[in-house]
């Protein structure tokens, strides 16, 4: 398969992977030592949170909301926010052990397990409208003389094997009845906000999944008029997880505290569906520093977030992620399951079925 890699970054992430030990996906959970008070990983979550607990969280969308309504003032444990996103820097600092938990799409937590840090996802976030607002879009570099997806034969293609971006370009390519050797993937992850439009407008690749909120927007504005154009790709893109290592939910402590986050962060996402204007103005124009039009274009693009009140279908996507990159990266394929803890299943859901009452409610008096 032709490849290509660009780029310090790029490089540095594939050292540090090459650097962490290889260990089987399935392999067993290490032993509990039940006198020392390890929790097992099969038994009822705590739910009571010691005095001094504390986790790190890297989930900004979520911190942005938490802190705009005053949630966490009065729990009973602190939370340390880091100033960590996406798959690749979550994934170092879970190597590091300086991060509990941390927000991303889902390949993440299947290249951790692949390269030895075992993790568990304990909340899910999908799109009810994922056909019209994907998460990504496939962007064409001004010069890349692509019509149509068939048109990506023989072309030049950013690829991240360690990130949602690089699953989508895969399934692209399948659904054209196309493979990675009819097409040179260059190589880099997308950690930089803005790491692939340079990559296209510099003419190191022809076309790359970029994201479809204000990422599209800035690079059609700034280079349509030079022939950049962005194609819809059909392909479902919307699954978004919150993982932890699993060493932390053996801590009686921290998987109690665990239990209370994600309800907050399932009532965070029914918050932003219902506050669409104070979302926008928080996060995007507050936090992310954009214009009230870009800020607006990139809350509309997210489209309507939901829990889902079982993780089944996560499950099955999942399961159908870890054979698409597998096949790819040459990596033994594993059972998804082992990449959930079901045991939050139900308390994200029920918080979330919660918020939506609340809000009902809510809708109900004022219209009276």
């Amino acid at each position: 398969m032709p490849t290509r890699r660009f780029g310090i970054i790029a490089l540095a992430l594939m050292a540090a992977s090459a650097a962490l030990s290889v260990v089987a996906a399935t392999r067993a959970p290490a032993p509990i030592d039940v006198a020392s008070g390890g929790l097992s990983l099969d038994a009822p979550l705590p739910t009571r949170v010691p005095p001094g607990t504390t986790i790190v969280i890297g989930d900004p969308t979520t911190q942005a909301v938490l802190e705009h309504n005053g949630w966490t003032k009065g729990l009973a444990f602190t939370i340390k926010w880091a100033e960590i996103t996406g798959g690749p820097g979550i994934t170092e600092a879970f190597h590091a052990k300086v991060l509990d938990g941390g927000s991303a799409m889902n390949i993440p937590p299947i290249h951790a397990a692949w390269i030895g840090i075992p993790v568990k996802m304990i909340a899910v976030r999908q799109r009810a409208d994922w056909r019209d607002h994907p998460t990504f879009q496939l962007a064409l570099a001004p010069r890349a003389r692509i019509a149509t997806l068939a048109d990506l034969r023989g072309k030049r293609i950013a690829y991240s094997p360690g990130q949602a971006q690089g699953e989508l370009v895969l399934k692209i390519l399948k659904a054209q009845g196309l493979g990675p050797k009819d097409v040179t993937l260059v190589e880099a992850p997308s950690t930089a906000a803005d790491a692939y439009i340079n990559a296209l407008v510099g003419g190191l690749v022809d076309a790359a999944p970029i994201g479809a909120g204000a990422p599209t927007k800035r690079y059609l504005d700034a280079y349509a008029r030079d022939g950049a154009r962005v194609l819809p790709h059909g392909q479902r893109d919307d699954f978004q997880t919150l993982y932890v290592r699993e060493e932390v939910l053996r801590d009686p402590a921290k998987a109690a505290a665990l239990r209370q986050y994600v309800q907050l962060w399932a009532r965070a996402i029914a918050w932003q569906n219902d506050h669409r204007e104070a979302w926008t103005r928080i996060y995007y124009q507050d936090d992310q520093g954009l214009s009230p039009a870009l800020a607006h274009h990139a809350a509309e693009a997210e489209g309507h977030r939901i829990v889902p009140p079982n993780w089944d279908e996560a499950l099955k996507l999942e399961q159908a992620s870890i054979a698409v990159m597998a096949a790819e990266t040459r990596r033994k394929p594993f059972p998804a399951a082992i990449l959930f803890d079901r045991r939050f299943e139900p308390v994200v859901a029920q918080a979330y079925a919660q918020a939506q009452s609340a809000t009902r409610l809510a809708q109900a008096g004022a219209a009276r």
